[in-house]
């Protein structure tokens, strides 16, 4: 077995964030819900996009941002997902591979463009979300490179990617391909809704592909369907080799082999929690590739985690590496 040129393969929704302020009488001239957020087809994303004050872009997604986020950590991060030729989706990927992302997915020639996640923010800070999944939703199999996946110690895959079914038969496809190769298969469930959507499906993967899971308290009982934390990680224990579930400001419960590992949060001031889940994921890869312990694992992800919410947007702001040594 050849050893990993890559730490990480993150593959997931290659969506660009568009950041712009707004007043109260915006969202209301267009019946947007304040605070909330919702799907939107290319006519209105065309139109609010072109309506939007001028806004900070920057890419995202929930793998995408592991990936940055490890990336950030000193890790060699590769990410897989389907941008447009077009204005954003030159943003998406000009912005990870400058964030230490190795982005090789060509983007989709013609269709629907570059998936956005137009972010609206009041003055009180409530962040009003509308999101178009665009060329997303045209990831397949064939856009999984067998190369890429063997390249990597382990392939992190967004649970977000699940409603597709095109996208499914991907994930199997890089199962296959990681196994085949000697490597390891992490999942992020992502959302309780979406693992609602597709449980048995999903099931089904974690049984029979995963070897680290990845889920917050509300997603893993989700999975189990079950409203006990310990029915449903000792459920997840049995399914997978590791099981990171965090559990906010009560830390994550890393389960192991028959082991028990319990990971204190990091105090912070919560400023806004978009990423945490992603950013606990990236710090725990972070250290597991590079073999530490799965209780160092877990504080890397919990200060990543802990840094990634104490300021707007996903992104971290601090030196990563400073605050894991």
């Amino acid at each position: 077995m050849t050893s990993p040129t890559l730490d990480i393969l993150g593959i997931g929704n290659a969506i660009v964030d568009v950041l712009a302020p707004s007043d109260e009488a915006f969202l209301t001239a267009r019946g947007l819900p304040k605070g909330g957020m919702q799907l939107i087809d290319t006519t209105q994303a065309e139109a609010l996009y072109a309506a939007m004050p001028t806004g900070v872009e920057s890419s995202g997604g929930s793998a995408a941002n592991t990936c940055a986020v490890a990336a950030a950590l000193g890790a060699r991060v590769g990410f897989l997902g389907k941008v447009a030729a077009d204005q954003l989706g030159e943003v998406f990927a000009h912005d990870i591979r400058a964030s230490g992302v190795h982005f090789p997915t060509p983007p989709l020639a013609s269709g629907a463009p570059t998936a956005r996640c137009l972010i609206l923010v009041t003055p009180d800070g409530q962040r009003t979300m509308n999101t178009f999944l665009g060329a997303c939703v045209t990831f397949g199999e064939k856009d999984v490179d067998a190369a890429e996946v063997a390249r990597a110690k382990v392939v992190y895959l967004e649970g977000y990617l699940f409603d597709p079914p095109e996208a499914q038969a991907a994930f199997y496809a890089a199962a296959r391909a990681a196994h085949a190769a000697g490597r390891k298969v992490a999942l992020t469930l992502s959302d309780p809704f979406c693992v609602g959507r597709h449980r048995e499906a999903f099931r089904a993967f974690v049984a029979n592909e995963a070897d680290i899971l990845f889920a917050n308290e509300a997603e893993i009982l989700a999975l189990y369907e079950t409203s006990d934390f310990e029915t449903a990680a000792a459920m997840a224990a049995k399914d997978v080799e590791i099981a990171a579930l965090t559990r906010s400001e009560h830390g994550s419960v890393i389960l192991s082999g028959g082991a028990r590992h319990l990971v204190a949060a990091q105090p912070t001031k919560v400023v806004d929690t978009t990423g945490a889940g992603d950013a606990y994921a990236a710090g725990f890869l972070a250290a597991w590739t590079r073999d530490l312990s799965l209780p160092e694992a877990g504080r890397w992800g919990s200060i990543a985690a802990a840094e990634v919410i104490s300021h707007y947007g996903a992104r971290p702001q601090a030196d990563l590496k400073e605050l894991v040594a």
